[in-house]
């Protein structure tokens, strides 16, 4: 019976919510772990009827359990998110309420702030990632990459899945699927579109279902090459070891607000459902300010 149930909640994850796979392959470990806690602590096999008998306290224990073994607040609020999750799939095909999981209070998170690069050092990356190799046509695909990246806030997985016909018409804006397959509209900035056509000058195939971006063995170009040619970039160039691809979006985020940008606009272009999630980046401007008070302020 948990494996069933298990398979039907992850079928529907993907069907009926288009949860990412990642999403689903935690959300699946999650819910497995807390069956199997479940079957231990209550004696019981597990069914509906046992999962709408369960007390707040017997997930207090689980999650108190995951605390014990070093889960941080923020992993134990991803579990009750998972839990959250499978209960409202039980209520909708199985007739299971359990108001229980309502008295459980979510773990605090302290959630970093978004570690952004400053302007000079994203142009550095997008105008100088090049000489990291000697290869004309590298070249042309990594610069591409990272001020598509940087001029974009586009996620490395959202660039690397773009096809050749991914690519706009002049004036028109980029489609990028984000996460759960939502889709968003992106503008291209001129210098982007320059080092796009530029790269595609040197595709070997640039035909409209081909990936955009490709491999020394022409297969869709992984993010952990991407990830290794920006870190050696940075290392070389004594960059900050925060220099990542993920940085670049964060840094288009913080330089547009710094810019003067609408935070819902800035919501638009990230793709993020929540503006919560936004918001994150007016934090990261206080900080500067707060930095530059310090350093500058006779008084501090």
């Amino acid at each position: 019976m948990p494996e069933r149930l298990c398979a039907d909640f992850l079928s529907w994850l993907g069907a009926e919510r288009r949860a990412a796979t990642k999403t689903r392959d935690t959300y699946g470990r999650d819910v497995r772990a807390f069956l199997d806690f479940t079957a231990q602590h209550t004696g019981e096999a597990v069914t509906p009827a046992s999962l709408a008998a369960l007390r707040a306290a017997d997930v207090r224990a689980w999650l108190a359990l995951a605390a014990q073994a070093g889960d941080m607040n923020a992993t134990r609020a991803r579990k009750l998110s998972a839990l959250r999750t499978f209960f409202r799939f039980l209520k909708l095909r199985h007739g299971v309420d359990n108001p229980a999981l309502q008295l459980i209070a979510r773990p605090r998170q302290h959630r970093p702030l978004p570690r952004a690069l400053s302007p000079e050092e994203a142009l550095r990356v997008a105008y100088e990632i090049g000489e990291a190799s000697d290869l004309p046509a590298t070249q042309a695909r990594d610069t591409a990459l990272m001020t598509l990246l940087y001029g974009a806030g586009l996620r490395i997985d959202e660039a690397l899945s773009l096809n050749v016909g991914s690519l706009p018409a002049a004036d028109d804006a980029l489609r990028v699927t984000g996460k759960g397959a939502k889709q968003r509209l992106v503008p291209l900035l001129p210098l982007v579109r320059v080092n796009l056509a530029a790269w595609l000058k040197y595709h070997p195939a640039p035909a409209p279902d081909s990936p955009l971006f490709l491999g020394v063995r022409g297969k869709r170009l992984n993010a952990g090459v991407v990830q290794k040619i920006l870190r050696d970039f940075r290392r070389l160039h004594g960059l900050p070891e925060h220099a990542t691809p993920h940085a670049l979006r964060h840094s288009f985020a913080t330089h547009l607000l710094a810019g003067g940008a609408d935070l819902r606009a800035i919501q638009e272009l990230l793709g993020h459902v929540s503006l919560s999630t936004t918001q994150r980046y007016t934090d990261v401007e206080t900080q500067v300010l707060m930095d530059v008070w310090r350093r500058a302020h006779p008084r501090a």
